[in-house]
This record gives structure tokens, C-alpha cells and sequence, in this order.
């Protein structure tokens, strides 16, 4: 069977800063950060979104507008959630190598509106992912929940046991290896390359 990699992104594969990104919203909505934090970054609102509460790029986009009381152009908001990315080129070189090695696919934690543009959030990731982008809302649910990964190695046909994972929060980690997926706990490029790399040859030789 075809090894599976699963990857985060955000602090992973690309530097995310959320304060440039709150800084940008903050701008775009004249709200204080205080005030998002109370109408949409929260269990009803933004981690809803994660866990796929609104399921279409639209639904997210009208419920942010309804928390917030004001209408939002998309292509702004696309632009602050992209301001506070920067991607690192040895994390993507490690995906890479991994798609050598098997499947690689894409779960980050995000709503549908960010589903839609990640080929314009994170242009690096097409040639390297294709199809396989995927946010925690196309799965119905967010990590470090266990029921999305049961849902990715569903989608794949794959087993836990061929199965890596890599993000840099320890609870996702753990939510991952709780279903048997081995977990890497993401701290360098280099670290995150010899994890890959070690899990492939344990493979090759199982």
C-alpha cells in the first residue's frame, strides 16, 4: 500500500503571522482586535468554520458579514490572509521528497473561504499538492478532533499504519497518533525532512 503524507500548513510550510493578518482585519473592518476576538475569532465563529459549519466558500463569507455587522469584499480578505504568509522553502522541499515517496495531501484548519483560494493563498503548494488541498472544513470536522483523520485516511483508502503526519501544535499531534497515524511534531525543515525520511525506510522494511 502507498504511503500517505499529511501535512498542516500554516507554521509548517509557511511562516503565519496572525497579528499581520489581525492588523490587515483590523484595517479592513475598522474593528479593535478585541472586538473580532468577541464576534468571530471563537467557538461560533471562526473554529465553526474550521469544523465545516459553513460549508461553502459563500456560507463562510455571509456569516463572517452577519458576526461583524458590515459587508466584506472577498478579494481584500483574500489579500490580508495572504499578507500574513511567507513560505519556507525547505518545509516545501520536504514535501516534496515525500511525494516521491507516497501520497502527500494537505489538511490545515480553516473554513471554505479559504478552501477556495488556497491555489492564490499559497501558490508554492499546486505543484506540489495538485488536487490534494484540502481545509479541515471539507472534512466536517477540525484537528486536533480524531474524526478528521479517520475522514482523511477514509478519503485516501489508506491505513494509520502507512499514514505520517506533521503540524507544530502538540495537541494536533496527538489527535493524529491517537487513531495510530505516525506524528510529527514539526520544529524544523531539517528535523521535519529526517521524520520523512525515517518513516519511509520503516516502511520499505516492515
Amino acid at each position: 500500500m502507498s504511503l500517505l503524507f499529511i501535512f498542516d500548513m500554516d507554521d509548517v510550510l509557511y511562516n503565519y503571522d496572525w497579528r499581520v493578518r489581525m492588523e490587515g482585519m483590523t484595517a479592513m473592518t475598522g474593528l479593535s482586535l478585541s472586538e473580532l476576538r468577541h464576534l468571530w475569532w471563537n467557538d461560533e465563529g471562526e473554529w465553526a468554520a474550521e469544523a465545516g459549519v459553513y460549508t461553502t466558500p459563500d456560507e463562510y463569507l455571509c456569516a463572517f458579514e452577519r458576526a461583524i455587522g458590515m459587508p466584506v469584499d472577498e478579494n481584500e480578505w483574500v489579500r490580508v490572509r495572504g499578507s500574513a504568509m511567507t513560505p519556507w522553502p525547505e518545509s516545501l522541499a520536504a514535501v516534496r521528497r515525500a511525494s516521491e515517496l507516497g501520497q502527500v495531501t494537505l489538511l490545515t484548519n480553516n473554513g471554505a473561504l479559504v478552501g477556495k483560494h488556497l491555489a492564490t493563498l499559497a501558490p508554492e503548494l499546486v505543484d506540489l499538492f495538485g488536487d490534494h488541498l484540502f481545509t479541515s472544513s471539507h472534512y466536517g470536522a477540525r484537528k486536533p478532533d480524531p474524526s478528521v483523520f479517520r475522514s482523511v485516511l477514509a478519503a485516501y483508502g489508506a491505513s494509520a499504519d502507512v499514514t505520517f503526519f506533521a503540524d507544530d501544535l502538540p495537541e494536533n499531534v496527538a489527535g493524529a497518533a491517537s487513531v495510530g497515524i505516525s506524528a510529527h511534531l514539526f520544529t524544523t525543515p531539517a528535523e521535519l525532512l529526517a521524520a520523512i525520511e525515517h518513516f519511509a525506510a520503516s516502511n520499505s522494511s516492515a
